[in-house]
This record gives structure tokens, sequence and C-alpha cells, in this order.
């Protein structure tokens, strides 16, 4: 919607939004308003950022009993098979009614005490979803392998390492490329890392299989165990192999060995100020959950690419990430692939991720609204199982314990600089066959752009993962 349109909330709701900023909120508001349950969509997706704002505020500065009232009145209006609002507000508010429970780390764990889940293979059931849901893995792979095809342009022996060797498709698809080379394939020997034997095993089956009907010479290397222990020993690199290593969603999860071990104890010492955005917030009036976060032109707020990078906790300088890539250069890899979500959900407060992920999340909410029914049950998987679940870890979550640290593009380049790489632009061809199979979805959301040499892969006008490539500044 433009500026200069007029928004439906604006002509109708603007009272009930100011409402909205002047109410208290009372132990018994669930059940005293009625009038929550009339609300319009708009209204109530408003008023339900503003909830959780609030919320977050209370949260933030240990106000506990004003943060569960929000909590109560929030949980009124969402609801996990709702609308777009709704269902990104039921995960926000499980995220901060577990981060208030760590107040009390006894109840925390007895409430948890007999959930059992097995964490791996539910993440490979999510991340094979979201494979087959979104297109943004598959331009990724697009991408990273024909970076790697042509870097490894006449080289007979060829080496590629998976940081996170979790989909077997992207390195089918390279064999496949790689058997099409006019000089004829090369020795392909594939290094997979993950923490769970069996998947490195069918892995392996898969890519062995696959060589051998193409007759291209092929061997399959397993490391099993965390990438953030990994010993490059492991990884066997030989005298006169060509290297590539790719990276999918995988590096951000080291800048949790960074982060102080005490943050985790103190969810509510991290003082910030808040009442600006509530008000801000409240002001923003159009219809879809992307929409109702967008930019407040009046007030001029909105999150910055760079709002995380006031603190010092979240400043490039990331002593673990840096040895790590250090210790990728000394392997004089030809070529390294970096595929991560382009998100700030690194900042030090509360309120900064608070806000920054309702924006990034907001994105995936509504392409899935766009593109999937709202009763699928493979929708309602990768919503509680994959963002409900990164959700509460980006809010809940402090110190090591906090894995998803998302970062823009700007900071991994940055990184990648200061360890001595240097970026080689991605291939045309490979951003044609990218922008084809995008366009092949048949919705009009899904977008690309180069920046830097680098890809944005996109939903409308917001980047949603970048891919770049690099090389050891001093290699030829």
């Amino acid at each position: 919607m433009s500026q200069n349109e007029s928004s439906p909330l604006k002509s109708s709701s603007s009272s009930s939004l100011q409402v909205f900023s002047m109410m208290s909120l009372s132990p018994s508001l669930g059940s005293s308003y009625p009038w929550l349950k009339e609300l319009k969509s708009e209204e109530r997706g408003l008023y339900l950022i503003h909830l959780l704002l609030t919320c977050a505020n209370h949260v933030a500065t240990g106000s506990l009993e004003n943060a569960n009232i929000a909590l109560e009145q929030i949980s009124e209006l969402a609801s996990p098979d709702g609308d777009t609002m709704q269902r990104i507000a039921a995960y926000f508010t499980e995220a901060l009614a577990d981060r208030i429970l760590k107040t009390w780390p006894g109840l925390h764990k007895a409430i948890n005490s007999t959930r059992v889940v097995d964490l791996v293979s539910e993440q490979a059931l999510v991340r094979r979803l979201f494979f087959e849901v979104f297109p943004f893995l598959k331009a990724a792979f697009l991408l990273v392998n024909q970076a790697i095809i042509e870097a490894m342009e006449g080289e007979k022996v060829v080496h590629v390492i998976d940081l996170d060797a979790a989909e077997p498709m992207q390195w089918i698809a390279l064999i496949r490329g790689l058997s099409a080379r006019p000089e004829g394939p090369p020795h392909l020997r594939i290094t997979g890392i993950h923490v769970r034997k069996e998947v490195l095993d069918q892995m392996g089956h898969r890519l062995s299989e696959e060589a051998e009907k193409l007759d291209i010479p092929f061997q399959f290397n397993p490391v099993v165990g965390e990438l953030e222990d990994l010993d490059v020993e492991r990884l066997h690199v030989k005298t006169g192999e060509a290297v590539a290593i790719s990276s999918v969603l995988r590096l951000h999860s080291l800048l949790a060995s960074d982060d102080e071990p005490l943050r985790k104890k103190l969810p509510f010492a991290l003082k910030n100020s808040n009442g600006i955005h509530l008000q801000r917030a409240l002001q923003m009036s159009q219809n879809t959950l992307g929409e109702l976060l967008e930019k407040d032109t009046v007030n001029g707020y909105s999150p910055s690419p760079d709002s995380a990078s006031s603190s010092p906790l979240s400043s490039p300088v990331s002593p673990k990430v840096d040895t790590f890539l250090t210790a990728l250069r000394g392997l004089l890899p030809k070529l390294v692939v970096i595929t991560e979500q382009d998100s700030n959900h690194n900042g030090s407060t509360l309120m900064e991720r608070l806000l920054e992920s309702l924006h990034s999340y907001a994105a995936l909410f509504d392409c899935l609204e766009s593109t999937v029914s709202r009763a699928s049950s493979e929708r309602l998987k990768l919503e509680k199982m994959l963002f409900g679940n990164e959700i509460k870890n980006i809010i809940s979550c402090e110190g090591a314990e906090r894995k998803e640290r998302h970062e823009k593009l700007e900071k991994w380049i940055q990184r990648l600089d200061s360890a001595g790489f240097c970026n080689v632009p991605l291939s045309y061809y490979g951003m044609l066959q990218a922008k084809t199979l995008l366009q092949g979805y048949n919705c009009n959301g899904y977008k690309m752009k180069g920046e830097n040499g680098c890809v944005m892969i996109c939903w409308q006008d917001r980047p949603m993962f970048s891919v770049s490539a690099w090389r050891c500044r001093n290699s030829l």
C-alpha cells in the first residue's frame, strides 16, 4: 500500500489505537473486556503488536506481574491456526513466557522434564519441509553449485567440504553438473560434517550411488561431531586437491561461543528504553503482517540494518568465528561459499531482538500465508517446529544457549575480510538459474537482487538469505 493511499485503519481505527495506547493493564482484563473478541483483523493485529512490545518491556525490566497480565490478554487473541498476526503472536508469546519461567530454573526444568524430543531428527524433518515448501534453499544451492563448478574448471581432483551435511540433493546436483564438464568429470571427494553418524551414512550412500551411475570417481569422508569442536585435521585435505567449502545456515551458531556464560543466568538484567517503540508501533497502520511492521514514515522508526551493531556484544569482533575462519583459510581453499539468514537477531537486548525478529519472521509468515493453506499440516509443522523454536531461542535464551544469532551480510563481509578472504562475484549464469527457479513458483513475492558481488534472496523487497563467495586474498 502506498503512503498516499487511505488505509482502512487510518479511517476507522485511529480512535481504537489511541485507546490501546492509553489503556492500563489489569489482572482481570481478559474477562472484563469482551470487545477484544470483536476486534477486526487489522485492529487485532495492531493491538497484538502493542501487547507483545508491552510484555517484552515488562519482561526485560523484571516486572513479572505486569508481564503475566499482558500474556493473559495476548492469549485471548493469539492462535497458532488463526490469521498471520495471530499465529506469529502465539509463538512470540510462548517465547516470552519461557523466558519468564527461566527466572525459576527448578520450575522450568520440572515443566520440561517429561518432554521427549529428538532434536536432530526434528531438525532434519523441518529442514526437509523448509526445503520443499520454500524456494530459498533451492535457489541458494543453484548459486553455490554453479560457483563451485566454475571455480573448479580444469581441476582434476576436487574436494568439497560441507560444514553442515544435511541435504544430499545439493551434492547430487553438483555431481550431475560436474559429470557434464567438456573436459570430463574430476575425481570428487566430499567431506560432510554432522552430529549424527546415520545422517552422514545416508548421505554417503546416496552420493556414492549417484556417482557410480555417472561413472565419476568419488569418495565420501564423514566427520561426526559439532562444528564448534571441529579439528581441521579431520578434514584430511591433501596436497594437489582443489578445495571448496560450503556453509549453509551454519556459521551464525558459532557466535554463541563468544557470549558470556553469565548472560544466560540473567534474563532480566538487560536494561533498555522501550516506551518510544511502543508508541510508534501503535501508529503502524497497514493490513498485512509485513506491512503492519513497516517503517512508520511519520515517526521515522524502523529497525535499522545496523541497529544491533551499537553494542559491543554484537560487534563483528567474534573470536570463535574469527579463529574458525582463519583455520579454514589455512586449508587454502579455492572457494568458500556462505549462505546465511540476512537478519539482525544478535542484538544485546531483548527489545532489540524482539523488534528485529518480528520483522523478519513477519516476512516468512506472510510468505506462507500467500502460498500455503492455513489448514496445511506442513505449514503448522514449519511454523511450530522451525520458526517457533527459532523465535524461542532468540527471545528466551541468553549466553551460549542462544544459538540463533543471525546477522546481516555486512557483518559477514567484515569477518571474512578480516580473516584474509576477498569476495568473488557470483556467476551470472548461476543467478539466471536461481531467478528462473524463483519465477517458476508462480508467486510474485520471491525476488533476487545483487549486492556487492553477493546475492540476496528476498520475499517482496525484504532480503531473507544472502549467498556470497570468497577466495583467499593472496591466491591467484
